[in-house]
């Protein structure tokens, strides 16, 4: 196949032009200008468009085994190509636990059967996310898992989480930690703020993340491993984060979309669709996670993708479960508030949703680059495109959006996995 004519931006070697695309046997040939195509090649003229790395989602909830009535690992993937996603790590809260080497096997082969986005699974920390004991690190690694992490719960116990940095050192994975302090997070619904006080609903103070935050920080530091923090939601977080990587500290971090251009001003019409964990905070929040994404404090745009069946949202905000999905939206949301707005280039855009994703968990196979002679793991993107979220027209499962109705500009057209289209728009 040969992608023609396009405007190519490949993070990974900071390169910006006019350019062709050749791939071959699944991989890239060469990229350069005015490429010949082979007898029998694919010819695609991807003129006015942008031709990039496949975006790399590392944090998704894919509900199976368990609630395939909300989502499977085949529909999950079919949003992230959707989404010009090519691959996504699958975290391990499934029903049951993807705690085993069994449990990660099965994974992998769902992943293979629907042939569309690579799915990475990511195991459990803890045996059965009950923060007791830990998982057998090494034969979930051997059958295929990129990182451990027993997110939608917080590592509780320090002594827990100190030897699971020490074990996953051993296997050159990070720990991915929620981090939340339970007992101050306790029966809370929304940011802890002026918005809560007003709606009448109990807050989860910024403090509850910042502590946690700052206790994994010091216990990377201690053991040498590698923490990765998912989902930043505040400045205080920020401030510790930069305050590490300036000391040299394994850590990294994660934002998602709607932590990046939402506030709790969202929840005022006690929208369940705008209930996340962490939750939205404050506009000042907003502001200090968009600087540093820019500058690399925070290294990489997550979605969190959290399905939830439609009867489940339609609760009392106290009742209703937290997530919202984001697969389809992601790259959207981000390009028309933060690219669109001047506040970042689109080569930084997709340098946070591709090339440093995939460095961040060292993926297999690689992805995130163009150079030739690695997989060829392409989504081409109009970015003139302007369209409106309807959730109706999701390939999810699942519809809790908090973008409903929502103008965006930008969106993925062609999606390819290993020189195979699996979305074309």
């Amino acid at each position: 196949m040969v992608l023609q004519g396009g405007r190519v931006i490949d993070p990974s070697r900071d390169l910006d032009e006019p350019a062709d695309v050749l791939i071959q046997d699944g991989k890239i040939t060469a990229v350069g200008r005015g490429l010949t195509a082979p007898d029998g090649a694919l010819v695609r003229n991807v003129k006015g468009r942008i031709v990039a790395p496949g975006l790399v989602d590392l944090h998704v909830h894919l509900r199976e085994p368990g609630n395939e009535d909300e989502e499977t690992v085949a529909s999950g993937a079919r949003a992230a190509a959707a989404g010009g996603f090519t691959a996504i790590c699958a975290m391990p809260n499934t029903d049951p636990v993807t705690d085993n080497q069994a449990a990660v096997g099965f994974i992998v082969r769902q992943s293979g059967l629907a042939g569309l986005a690579r799915v990475h699974p990511i195991g459990a920390v803890s045996i059965g996310q009950k923060g007791e004991r830990l998982a057998e690190f090494g034969e979930m690694v051997s059958a295929g898992a990129v990182a451990v992490s027993d997110d939608g719960k917080p590592v509780v116990s320090s002594h827990l989480m100190r030897t699971a940095l020490e074990y996953a050192r051993t296997f050159h994975v990070p720990v991915a930690d929620h981090c939340e302090d339970p007992t101050l997070a306790a029966g809370g619904v929304m940011h802890e703020g002026l918005v809560s006080t007003r709606l009448g609903l109990k807050g989860i103070p910024a403090a509850a993340e910042e502590i946690m935050v700052a206790r994994d920080v010091v216990l990377a530091e201690l053991t040498g491993g590698h923490v990765h923090l998912c989902h930043m939601s505040c400045r205080g977080s920020v401030a510790i984060i930069r305050e590490a990587k300036e000391r040299g500290i394994r850590v990294t971090a994660e934002v998602t979309p709607h932590h990046l251009t939402l506030t709790d001003y969202a929840c005022e019409e006690y929208d369940t669709h705008a209930k996340m964990n962490p939750p939205l905070r404050e506009a000042a929040d907003v502001a200090a996670l968009r600087g540093a994404l820019k500058e690399g404090v925070i290294d990489c745009i997550a979605s969190d993708h959290a399905p939830h069946a439609y009867d489940e949202k339609e609760a009392a905000f106290d009742d209703a479960p937290f997530g919202v999905v984001g697969l389809e939206t992601a790259f959207a949301v981000a390009h028309t508030e933060l690219v669109e707005s001047g506040l970042f280039t689109l080569p930084q855009l997709i340098r946070r949703m591709s090339t440093d994703s995939a460095r961040v968990f060292h993926l297999p196979g690689g992805g995130g680059t163009l150079a030739p002679g690695s997989v060829a793991d392409v989504a081409v993107f109009d970015t003139t495109a302007k369209w409106s979220v309807d959730p109706a027209a999701f390939h999810s499962k699942s519809r809790n959006t908090p973008f409903t109705g929502r103008a965006l500009t930008g969106r993925a057209v062609l999606t390819i996995v290993a020189g195979t289209i699996v979305h074309e728009l």
